[in-house]
């Protein structure tokens, strides 16, 4: 949906409401960036944000993400640094008859969140069940807390 708009000289513009409103939230989003580093992307993006339930567990973050219809060919899963990445296409249903009604979300697909510690991307394990993405990112063990034993200054000689 365009719009027409007038300029400072009488003139006729046609402006686009989506790229208006990216432009007025620039300034919002940026302070956001090291939270959501895509924030404005999924502003202009097309496409959805699926629905994601994180659990923090003792030794792994638990992460279900919403995506019936969703091949497992279809889905990438990253882990960069803290941040974990899901995306993909959800592709639509072949279909012979009229829709009479559409609710339901397709096309490409984007969920990011930064877990408050760092994981081992390596040994992440994923499985797709019932529509469901299920992740468990396990966090980086280290050392718990630890007396330090202090040395008098001709010792530490």
């Amino acid at each position: 949906m365009t719009t027409a708009t007038s300029t400072d000289h009488g003139e006729m513009m046609r402006s686009d409401p989506m790229t208006e409103f990216a432009r007025l939230t620039q300034p919002l989003t940026d302070p956001f960036g090291e939270q959501w580093p895509n924030f404005s992307a999924v502003l202009n993006r097309d496409g959805f944000t699926p629905l994601a339930d994180i659990e923090d567990n003792d030794g792994a973050y638990v992460v279900d993400v919403e995506l019936p219809g969703a091949n497992k060919s279809d889905i990438n899963v990253e882990v960069v640094e803290q941040r974990l990445i899901v995306s993909g296409e959800r592709r639509e249903a072949d279909r012979s008859g009229r829709l009479r009604h559409r609710a339901r979300g397709w096309g490409r697909f984007y969920f990011e969140v930064r877990l408050p510690e760092r994981v081992q991307p390596g040994n992440v394990k994923a499985t797709l069940k019932d529509g469901v993405l299920h992740l468990e990112v396990p966090k980086n063990q280290t050392e718990g807390p630890r007396r330090v034993e202090i040395q008098d200054t001709k010792d530490a000689q």
